[in-house]
């Protein structure tokens, strides 16, 4: 069999629009905010126009995000 190689990033939440980032980026992409916090659940949006979920949330764009952001 062949070899598998693992890959782990470390993940954090913007707590202004919920968009997952990797750990190391100091500015949210979505939203430009500074502050983060960690993850508490996962949704991932395709299709925010038909998705049910991204209304309850308030999302508008594409992506990944959590569904809460807590305190680090």
């Amino acid at each position: 069999m062949g070899k598998t190689l693992k890959l782990t990033v470390k993940l954090k939440a913007c707590k202004r629009c919920h968009a997952i980032v990797p750990a190391h980026m100091k500015v949210c992409p979505k939203c430009g905010s500074t502050e983060f916090g960690t993850i508490e659940g996962m949704v991932v949006v395709f299709d925010p126009e038909r998705s049910v979920i991204a209304k309850l949330l308030k999302i508008n764009a594409k992506g990944i995000y959590a569904q809460r952001v807590r305190d680090r």
